[in-house]
């Protein structure tokens, strides 16, 4: 593939601003300056370097961001910062969308890409993807609400109760609580009718994948196979 496409896909700008960067010096591929926008190049084991910054090719991008309270899941955000703030703009530039949504107020794991099949087949309630959430109530959780969490609770619109996949107490107002549907304020609806109110909400997990650790809020890293793996474990 020529140099000048392969920087386009990977989000270094339009055809114009590519063909500069490379002209002008400041493209390395796999270490070494190329000044041709149509060298042609594997994209095998290929890494471009920008201005000392290494970044290696890939075909479609699949993320973990470790979202903070306070943003809003859109490029247009109206009250609060993006998440694209928060990662570098070739990630933006080519597109990457957030796999579901994060309310502004809530927090966790975020995962984004630019694969539309991987995004329908994590959003889509016949997927039946699970999700887990570590929630902080307003009032101590009694057995009762977790019973009728697990029962199943009615929410309004929804045809059918709605029933958590799992539901354990962590402390007397934390519970961790697992669902399947992803519906629109699906947690703060469910904790509301079982008669108590969610005060802080953590996504901790989506399908096998558990938000690492060692990620701090605000920070992002690639999805790798073994972690794609993983995510697809309990899909």
């Amino acid at each position: 593939m020529q140099l000048l496409r392969i920087l386009q896909s990977q989000g270094f700008g339009v055809r114009r601003a590519c063909r500069e960067l490379i002209q002008t010096g400041r493209i390395q591929v796999n270490g070494v300056v190329v000044e041709d926008p149509d060298f042609e190049c594997a994209t095998a084991a290929l890494t471009l370097t920008l201005d000392g910054q290494d970044w290696r090719y890939r075909e479609k991008v699949y993320l973990a961001l470790h979202k903070p309270a306070g943003f809003e899941c859109s490029r247009q955000a109206q009250h609060h910062p993006s998440v694209f703030s928060l990662l570098p703009a070739p990630l933006g530039e080519r597109g990457v969308q957030p796999v579901g949504r994060l309310d502004q107020d809530s927090s966790g794991l975020l995962l984004l890409s630019d694969d539309g099949d991987f995004i329908h087949r994590y959003t889509s309630p016949k997927k039946e993807v699970g999700k887990r959430y570590r929630v902080v109530c307003k009032h101590p959780v009694s057995d009762e609400q977790i019973a009728a969490l697990l029962a199943g609770v009615q929410l309004r619109d929804e045809p059918a109760p709605l029933a958590a996949r799992a539901c354990t107490r962590v402390s007397e107002n934390v519970i961790d609580l697992g669902i399947a549907e992803g519906k629109y304020h699906q947690v703060k609806r469910m904790l509301a009718a079982a008669g108590n109110r969610v005060e802080a909400l953590c996504r901790t997990q989506v399908g096998g994948y558990a938000l690492p650790a060692d990620l701090a809020p605000k920070q992002w890293r690639y999805l790798e196979e073994e972690d794609l793996a993983r995510l697809a474990e309990a899909a």
